[in-house]
Order: structure tokens, then C-alpha cells, then sequence
């Protein structure tokens, strides 16, 4: 590989001039136009419209990035080439020896084959697409773009994470069915526990009753978790869409402690 940059320095120093340099212009002119218009027809072939199951969906969108992210890798190492070329650079031979497999690997990008590998079975396998909220690779976010070798997660605080597909070895996804909004109510060990669990029952009907859109099943109070001399603690359940568990819970704590109050329920005490 030293000595493929040792021709391509003692061509280019000697032959540079104003047409090669128009020569590189339009090269990369001509790649620019490419990638917008490769990325107008996948955009258009992804739209929303009859006839095409998946076509506005997440999964769409996923296939999209994707389709995008093969085409500007695909024009700009053509474009490379054809730039290396211009100023005598015998690339044939490298390409017909090696091909893009070799040559990404001569270049130090051993795990890129393994990224893009992995990328397309994450496709394949519908393990998550765009818009989904997931945990991998140590870091939970919304996923924003899957690309030919990364993908993009921006988290609950807005930082964006970039993990190459290669590290995704196990996927948690919580944009997928029903998940369970579980809150844990803790009341003063002289309590009635009947009482009390007849309180929360009724505020998390309540609660279903005012948000029947987010809420498919419960609030179910579950029963007693814990025990201790002084705090009893109540468990309840709900079986909510996708996404809104954290704020279901929320709402829940704060419907329990009010209900608890006003029934006059006293909880553990801190001291």
C-alpha cells in the first residue's frame, strides 16, 4: 500500500494543471449530482402511496437510510477512483486484485465489512427502524438513521449517539407491543391494607377512564411486594402503548399519593 502513495505522490506533483484540476471538479460535481438524485428516488420509491405495503412506515424509512447511505459510499469511492486516475494513478490493476473488500481492508477498515453485514440483517430481521426508542451497544435513544455503517440514537437529554452496526450485538426495543407501567406504593405499616388497595384501585380507574388512549388494560392493583414494621408496600400495573410507560407512571404515583391523602392513608414515615 506504501507503494501505491508513493506513484500516486510522483504522479500528481509533476502533472498537476488547471485541466486536471477541472478534471477533479467536475468529478466531484458530477458525484454531488449523483448522490441527490440516487436520494430522490429512493425518497420517492419509500413515499407513502397505494400499492406499496411498507411504503411510509418506519421500516420504509429505515430501507431508505440505508439505500441512501449504499449510494453515497458507493459514488464517492467511484469518485476517488476516477480522481486517482486523472492524474495517472494505475488503479485497474488494485481494483481487478483486490476489489472494494480489499481495498477497504489495505486501508485499515477491517470491521467496516462487519458494520455493513450487520446492518443488513438489522434490516432483514426488522430488529428495530427508524423511530423506534432502543438500548444497545450501552446506550438507550430514539433511533434518528440507520446508515451503511452506523446508526444514530438521540437519548431523553438530546445528546446523539453514534454506534457502528458492528457493535450491535443485542437490541432491546421498547417501540414494539404493550409495555407495563409498574409503580410501587409504599403506605405506614399500621395501615389497612384493604382500605388502601381499594383507594388505588379507584384511582387507577380513574385514571384509565381519562386516558383511554394511552392506557389499553388497568390499572391493576397486584397486591402487597414488601413488607416491613413500618411500610407496606402495594404494587399496581398497567398495560400501556408504546413509549408513554414513564409517563403513565408518573401520572399514576401522582394520583396514589393524592388519593391516599385525601382518604386519610398516611405513608412511610422518613424519620
Amino acid at each position: 500500500m506504501s507503494q501505491f502513495f508513493q506513484e500516486f505522490v510522483r504522479n500528481l506533483m509533476p502533472r498537476f494543471d488547471l485541466h486536471k484540476l477541472l478534471g477533479v471538479l467536475a468529478v466531484l460535481a458530477g458525484a454531488f449530482f449523483l448522490v441527490r438524485l440516487g436520494n430522490a428516488a429512493v425518497t420517492r420509491l419509500t413515499a407513502a402511496r397505494e400499492g406499496f405495503p411498507l411504503a411510509g412506515t418506519n421500516r420504509a424509512r429505515t430501507i431508505a437510510t440505508l439505500l441512501k447511505s449504499i449510494i453515497r459510499y458507493t459514488v464517492y469511492f467511484i469518485a476517488s477512483v476516477a480522481i486517482l486516475g486523472l492524474f495517472g494513478v494505475q488503479t485497474g490493476g488494485l481494483l481487478a486484485g483486490a476489489g472494494f473488500v480489499g481495498l477497504a481492508v489495505g486501508f485499515g477498515a477491517k470491521n467496516l465489512i462487519q458494520d455493513i453485514i450487520t446492518g443488513f440483517f438489522i434490516i432483514f430481521e426488522d430488529q428495530f427502524t427508524v423511530g423506534d426508542y432502543i438500548t444497545t451497544a450501552g446506550v438507550s435513544g430514539l433511533v434518528e438513521e440507520m446508515g451503511l455503517r452506523v446508526t444514530r440514537l438521540r437519548d431523553l437529554g438530546g445528546q446523539v449517539h453514534y454506534v457502528p452496526n458492528g457493535k450491535i450485538t443485542q437490541v432491546t426495543n421498547y417501540s414494539r407491543g404493550s409495555l407495563q407501567a409498574v409503580v410501587d406504593i409504599g403506605i405506614a405499616g399500621g395501615e389497612d391494607i384493604d382500605r388502601a388497595v381499594d383507594v388505588l384501585g379507584q384511582a387507577g380507574k380513574s385514571l384509565a377512564r381519562e386516558w383511554p388512549d394511552l392506557i389499553a388494560a388497568g390499572p391493576e392493583v397486584l397486591g402487597v411486594v414488601a413488607l416491613s414494621p413500618s411500610e407496606i408496600t402495594i404494587r399496581l400495573s398497567a398495560s400501556v402503548k408504546p413509549l408513554h410507560h414513564w409517563k403513565v407512571e408518573r401520572e399514576l404515583r401522582k394520583r396514589a399519593k393524592e388519593a391516599l391523602d385525601k382518604a386519610g392513608i398516611k405513608l412511610p414515615s422518613t424519620a
